[in-house]
């Protein structure tokens, strides 16, 4: 962005703290990279890229020109190619990848010959910051990363409402970190947690996950409302009936009730269908205007999981009876093909019914 402008470590306000822990961070997206400038304040951090080309630029610009092109990395942050290099004495791995990547990323981790896997079991946890449900299986992350993590791996998500640049920039901040096992939910949360990069814990994985999947749905239907130009009434509407419906897939599935009015629920609910950086909600837009959802994904140049994540949420609710409606109208916008305002007259036509007994 020509103009614009950038900034760098040490226009960040938040004091400075002795570094606590050897971070590696795998994938440098714009969140992976956002969270290396962040937790480089107070850790010694390594970025992990699989293109050495990107790395080599990152490495001789300090800027990450694809995702975060006006953010200056800091001096500090190791960036590597080599996994095994960088998984060195490491004792906290953070997976920034899609979901689409997360299990392969995991098999990576502990198929490395240099690294086996009792040696990573015993000196380091794991947490990732993915939203969304493996495709076909439907799958949340903490069920693939059981299936693919040895036993005696401690690990979590970290969730919350967050746009990565402005983690980057070191705005104000507040996310959930997420594990069963609440001394290492606890002890994570302290450790990352800054004055500008809040971090709460808990136990409640399924309740964090499900919110950070769905309102990634909610987002493309708020563009949707938006760009079809229905008032801020409407959005209002939208936006809790979204929540209703997130909450009722997240307690079927074992979530809690308190973690979907919490930031990993509402808060990421209200910044993700409200916020101009959503991708999200940048599709709706673009579906408003008829363009194609190829051409839609090529111009947004990075990941919209909700596009993805709304498949699995479509059979995952039909398979355990859990009402949908914003949800179904996203996917058969996307997958039927119906016209955005033919499913938003069926939606407006459903019947009234109880607010909170009935769908």
């Amino acid at each position: 962005m020509c103009g614009a402008p950038r900034y760098g470590a040490a226009e960040r306000t938040f004091p400075l703290r002795p570094c606590d822990m050897n971070i590696t961070i795998i994938g440098a997206g714009a969140w992976g990279t956002a969270l290396a400038i962040s937790l480089s304040a107070s850790h010694r951090v390594t970025l992990w890229a699989r293109d050495a080309a990107q790395v080599e630029a990152m490495r001789a610009t300090r800027f990450n020109q694809q995702y975060l092109p006006d953010i200056l990395l800091p001096a500090n942050i190791e960036i590597s190619p080599d996994l095994s290099a960088a998984l060195t004495a490491v004792e906290l791995v953070i997976i920034a990848v899609p979901t689409t990547a997360l299990r392969s990323t995991l098999h990576q981790l502990v198929q490395l010959p240099s690294h086996p896997s009792d040696k990573l079991r015993t000196s380091c946890g794991v947490i990732w910051v993915c939203k969304g449900f493996e495709a076909e299986t439907a799958k949340l992350p903490h069920q693939v990363v059981a299936e693919v993590l040895p036993e005696g791996f401690r690990y979590g998500v970290l969730s919350g409402p967050s746009f990565a640049v402005e983690v980057a920039r070191g705005h104000p901040t507040a996310l959930t970190l997420a594990s069963a096992d609440e001394e290492f939910a606890r002890s994570t949360a302290q450790a990352l947690h800054q004055a500008h990069l809040r971090i709460y814990a808990s136990t409640d994985m399924v309740g964090v996950e499900v919110g950070g999947a769905v309102k990634n749905v909610m987002a493309i239907a708020a563009g949707i409302c938006d760009g079809m130009g229905l008032g801020l009434n409407a959005r209002a509407a939208l936006l809790t009936r979204g929540l209703a419906e997130i909450a009722r897939l997240g307690l079927r599935l074992g979530g809690r009730s308190e973690t979907m009015s919490g930031l990993s629920g509402l808060g990421d609910l209200i910044l993700t269908c409200t916020g101009d950086l959503s991708r999200n909600r940048q599709v709706g837009l673009l579906l408003v205007q008829k363009h194609d959802l190829a051409e839609i994904l090529r111009r947004l140049g990075h990941v919209a999981e909700g596009v993805y994540t709304v498949r699995e949420v479509h059979r995952l609710a039909q398979r355990l009876g859990v009402a949908m409606p914003i949800c179904e109208a996203v996917y058969r916008i996307l997958y039927e093909h119906i016209p955005v305002a033919e499913m938003i007259e069926q939606l407006l036509n459903r019947a009234p019914n109880l607010e909170f007994n009935g769908v």
